[in-house]
């Protein structure tokens, strides 16, 4: 049986510190434990794997601002941690309530340690006992991969493997390829409440080619399933060329978009592009997909791009399709003008949204176009996981060149300038809205927005045009005057894109 959280909780070297849980989790003490490891970067999410304890010695947190607090625990919880232990003390007296909160919502247990103890010997201790437990789980997952491997040489298909390891692991398995379609599928013994699904990648050649998908049980062992499901990818591997031989361009196409997302050194980008269909050299814009169904619209989403564009390329992952497309050289601006029109077409679940990124001069700048993409959509309420935006829902295409002011102004200024400069600038206009519930600053907004078109503006505002001229009259008389033709023009609409941060 895995380590839980629970008998961390029991040991005595952790005990020495006395824990306390300080969020309300359900099951928080059920939760498996794969490795103990402790940090003051608070920039350690990417770095670690999903079920860790992570021990702090709140150092860090002492000093963070509480932005970033929030922001360090939201990352630990989005990583799949198990637990976040906060040492308290005089540098750190108590965790911050805004950082309970913070776990509390996104479902991240939170301990205080509210006596000294030496993390060494906690991780020596508890990790000790996890390493006899991974040897155990090895072995195990070594005799599943040999009894599907024995399955394969008599002919068994991918639904017969998959069976095998079904019935050792006790959870269901499912192989998804890259584009959404189920390969092979097989069911454990029905077993009563909620499950997890935990997801192993299949590479063929090095390449990704399907995902293993695992359905473990909440009482079921859902490291274990893991580990076996990670020795039997080879075995999976081989019963895909089997199958379906990928091709070349295919593989290359998929390991492209890989090395984009995750930011790849230029150098591999120039030999992947071109063995996929791209030219070095020639404009690209990423495209990024935030939806409950990603999986599901690549196909979709292929298609519309192969109309579109001379070439192509597509990854799912989770809750995020990202794709890159090649634009014509002579016309790459309006080609990607007409990419954005031409994506309105892909049929999506309410909730949904897609961001194109500006145009990158060739292969080596696609991770700045799809960072670029990326950060727009965190820049608009509620894509940050595809789970709904704004009212409506539906499709809805961002232009991430729209939003250049706002990511600049996010990356370069902290959010106290920027209140700070929004304030001085129409703090008058912030305060009539506040006070009376009005609209001077949306309204002031979509003026500046549509190039000071009054007309334009009170169509898109559904006012009459009196009305929009009274409006407008008001927001002068509170800003100083009529900004048109002088320098405080330029000053004023900057403040109302930052207020919208």
């Amino acid at each position: 049986m895995s380590l839980l959280l629970a008998d961390a909780f029991e040991h005595e070297s952790l005990k020495a510190a006395e824990p306390v849980l300080r969020t309300d989790v359900p099951e928080a003490l059920s939760r498996q434990l794969r490795w103990v490891h402790s940090s003051e970067v608070l920039d350690i999410a990417p770095l670690l794997r999903g079920g860790e304890l992570l021990l702090s010695g709140g150092q860090a947190l002492a000093t963070a601002s509480d932005e970033r607090r929030v922001d360090y625990v939201r990352q630990l919880a989005a990583r799949g941690i198990t637990a976040l232990a906060i040492e308290t003390g005089p540098e750190l007296p108590a965790i911050p309530e805004s950082m309970l909160d913070a776990g509390q919502d996104a479902g991240l247990p939170i301990i205080e340690l509210c006596k000294v103890a030496p993390f060494v010997g906690i991780m020596q201790a508890i990790n000790s006992l996890l390493v006899s437990e991974s040897v155990a789980q090895l072995q195990f997952g070594d005799e599943t991969s040999h009894a599907m491997a024995a399955e394969l040489a008599h002919g068994g298909g991918l639904d017969q493997l998959l069976a095998v390891l079904a019935t050792r692991t006790g959870a269901g398995a499912r192989l998804v390829s890259p584009s959404g379609l189920t390969l092979g599928s097989a069911t454990a013994a029905a077993r009563p409440g909620p499950s997890n699904v935990t997801t192993v990648d299949v590479p063929v050649r090095g390449v990704l080619a399907a995902r293993l998908e695992l359905e473990v049980p909440d009482d079921g062992d859902a490291n274990l399933a893991r580990v076996a499901g990670e020795r039997c990818v080879d075995i999976l591997g081989l019963a895909l060329l089997q199958r379906m031989p990928p091709g070349l361009k295919e593989l290359a196409g998929i390991e492209l978009m890989r090395a984009i997302s995750s930011g790849t050194q230029s150098w591999r980008l120039q030999q992947l592009g071109p063995a996929s269909g791209f030219p070095a050299s020639g404009p690209v814009a990423a495209v990024v997909v935030r939806s409950s169904a990603a999986g599901q619209l690549r196909t979709q989403l292929d298609g519309i791009l192969g109309h579109a564009v001379p070439q192509s390329a597509s990854y799912a992952d989770n809750a995020e399709l990202i794709a890159l497309a090649a634009l014509p050289h002579t016309t790459a601006v309006a080609s990607r003008i007409a990419l954005i029109q031409t994506l309105g077409a892909l049929e999506v679940p309410d909730g949904s949204v897609m961001a194109v990124g500006p145009l990158a001069l060739g292969i080596g700048e696609a991770p700045w176009s799809l960072a670029e993409a990326r950060r727009t959509l965190e820049l608009i309420p509620g894509a940050g996981s595809g789970s709904g935006v704004g009212p409506g829902g539906g499709n809805r295409v961002v232009d991430a060149e729209d939003f250049a002011v706002e990511r600049l102004a996010q990356g370069s200024l902290d959010a106290a300038t920027r209140e700070a400069f929004v304030r001085r600038q129409l703090g008058a206009v912030v305060e009539h809205d506040e006070q009376r519930r009005s609209e001077l600053m949306r309204t002031l907004a979509v003026w500046l927005d549509t190039g000071c078109n009054t007309a334009q503006a009170a169509r898109e505002l559904h006012l009459e045009r009196q009305s929009m001229h009274h409006r407008l009259q008001r927001i002068f008389e509170l800003c100083g005057g009529d900004p048109r033709g002088t320098g405080r023009l330029v000053a004023l609409h900057l403040a109302t894109r930052l207020a919208r941060l």
